[in-house]
């Protein structure tokens, strides 16, 4: 590489930090990344909110703005959040703090959203264990009122009756959760699930607690074998009577539903929290990527991947639904549920009555496991690799091992997770889902698409592509990045802000209190935002005006990076890394390329 004298400076003083940080690891092999993007994006909402979104959106119909979306918005922006971590070759902070300064704090945002949704979706995962081990009794303990828990107004079949209540929905409410009748009830801790809590950290832990190294070998297992559970689900479901009905439910087209702007609002934002646009995930994990890898490959396999996961699952449910219809001469709508409902409660209800429930019960939780685990995992990696990218030295000071370290974070989320596992715990778990997954992600999304497309630019982007690559983005993605995307997202944050409604579970809205704390919790990621550009512009040199400038240029941070540490933008301990357009990067080490 060539450097002019201020350059060699920089690089000389960071050659001496390189020698006590060693070099960034990268995936064994390229598959594991591609394992793990998809394990990352492939979760638990596809088996439970897309079928749902489906039928209430006109059936086959929302496959028409469903597939629309996934090729002008979830494809375009999942190439556009790939290239910028395996270029930067650093974690959403770092990342972000490059290509645009003054909006650094989105990448902030999306480590402190990360945290927060990883101390309430592991119940999710406590939850799926729960039914797991309770899944190898005989008879299925949902599958008859004939227990303790059980109340006078418990039956056996689902009824249009309010008043009364099924067997499976009575095992989630009172013996699983013990649940209160609202968030001002807290109840008592519940012992049960917090030791299964644990367990389900434990398994986190030893997923990544050797970063890529262990994260790399679990994927094979846990983003494969969900597949091989659901395409024996979907062969036992279509043989059952009633099954056809289900899945025409679900693939039959009602095309007036398609003038609805909301069913196209829907369909866009599945998509983009599906695939996990602006929750720094994927950038995290691509930031370990080798140099020159393939970034359109990639992406077109992890957003196709998913979006097919989603109407395998559509399939999977439907055709179960379409049984239970016939079973208790009900129509197929007044089974489906929204949220955990549908696979905690009407599912579980629907292989009570078929043949070996058991075997069919352990798969599905397994199957669910597996999803959640690598969602998960997915999410702490976020943490792990922003706090090893800005306080490498500190942490390794402080912990002396990275392991520790990492259990340290799982600890802390453990902590945190504990109001979801006692008998509020589902109040709790649905008010922090609604301020975090709905109104959070959506200003994220905004500000990082602001921030990466129009203020770092798409020519510089399609440069860094040629880089890496050898070939620019073709004319539909530049146009997109530059015109579509922004729109598209624009139209779905203003849409999201009329629409809002207040957070409620079932019939149960939550008080304004509740509500407060609600934004508090969306308050927590999205302060970042502005936090970080009012940091960003004291720690620059000059004028007002000439801090805005350099605010909205790219590396100006990196330019500047001995004023920045003065002022406190770094703990002098880690070493930013100045990378260009017009600078390349030095051959990764043998070491480095097989970690």
């Amino acid at each position: 590489m060539e450097f002019g004298p201020k350059r060699a400076a920089v690089m000389s003083k960071e050659e001496v930090m390189d020698q006590q940080q060693p070099s960034r690891p990268t995936w064994s092999r390229q598959i594991e990344f591609t394992l793990a993007g998809i394990g990352c994006a492939v979760g638990l909402g596809n088996v439970w909110r897309f079928p749902y979104l489906c039928y209430r959106s006109g059936g086959g119909a929302f496959l028409v703005p469903y597939l629309l979306m996934l090729v002008v918005l979830g494809i375009p922006l999942l190439y556009m959040e790939l290239t910028v971590g395996q270029y930067t070759r650093r974690g959403p902070v770092h990342a972000l703090a490059t290509v645009c300064p003054l909006l650094k704090g989105v990448g902030m945002a999306s480590v402190a959203i990360s945290f927060i949704m990883c101390t309430y979706y592991n119940v999710v995962i406590t939850w799926a264990l729960y039914y797991l081990f309770s899944s190898f009794q005989a008879p299925l303990p949902w599958q008859s009122c004939n227990n303790t828990w059980n109340t006078p107004n418990c039956t056996d079949h689902a009824t249009n009756s309010s008043y009364s209540s099924t067997a499976s929905q009575e095992f989630f409410k009172y013996k699983m959760l013990g649940q209160t009748n609202g968030v001002e009830e807290t109840g008592t801790l519940r012992w049960e699930l917090f030791l299964i809590l644990i367990l389900a950290w434990i398994l986190i832990y030893l997923c990544i607690f050797k970063g890529v190294k262990s994260t790399g070998k679990v994927v094979y297992f846990t983003a494969l074998f969900p597949y091989v559970i659901l395409i024996a689900l979907l062969i036992n479901n279509v043989q059952l009577p009633g099954a056809s009905e289900g899945i025409a439910f679900f693939i039959v087209p009602e095309w007036d539903k398609l003038r609805s702007v909301e069913v196209w609002v829907n369909a866009a934002a599945q998509i983009f929290n599906s695939i996990g646009i602006g929750f720094g995930s994927l950038l995290a994990m691509s930031s370990y990527n080798s140099f020159n890898n393939n970034v359109l490959k990639d992406t077109l396999f992890i957003s196709i991947t998913n979006s097919m996961t989603s109407i395998l699952a559509g399939f999977v449910i439907f055709s179960a639904f379409g049984y239970m219809s016939y079973l208790q001469g009900i129509p197929v709508s007044q089974l489906a549920v929204d949220g955990p409902g549908l696979v905690f409660v009407v599912y579980p209800q629907a292989f009570a009555n078929m043949p070996v429930s058991q075997l069919w019960a352990v798969l599905f939780f397994f199957m669910l496991l597996c999803l959640g685990l690598d969602s998960e995992f997915a999410m702490v990696e976020v943490l792990v690799t922003s706090f090893m990218d800005q306080f490498y030295q500190r942490v390794i000071r402080i912990f002396k091992r990275q392991e520790l370290f990492v259990l340290a974070i799982c600890g802390v989320a453990l902590l945190l997770g504990i109001p979801c596992v006692m008998q509020v715990g589902i109040f709790v778990f649905q008010l922090m889902d609604h301020y975090t997954a709905i109104v959070s992600i959506m200003f994220l999304a905004f500000f990082e698409i602001i921030a990466v497309c129009w203020s770092y630019g798409v020519k510089r982007l399609s440069s860094n592509l040629e880089e890496m690559t050898g070939g620019k983005p073709n004319i539909f993605f530049r146009f997109c990045w530059l015109v579509v995307d922004p729109v598209l997202i624009t139209v779905i944050l203003i849409f999201s802000i009329i629409q809002f409604k207040p957070a409620r579970y079932g019939d149960y809205v939550f008080p304004p209190w509740a509500q407060g704390v609600g934004w508090v919790i969306a308050l927590a990621s999205i302060i970042w935002i502005p936090l970080g550009a009012i940091h960003t512009l004291w720690v620059l040199p000059g004028s007002l005006m000439k801090k805005l400038k350099l605010s909205i240029t790219p590396y100006a941070l990196n330019e500047t990076e001995g004023l920045y540490k003065e002022r406190g933008g770094g703990t002098g301990e880690t070493s930013i890394s100045v990378i260009s357009s017009n600078t390349s990067l030095p051959e990764k080490s043998q070491f480095e390329t097989n970690f």
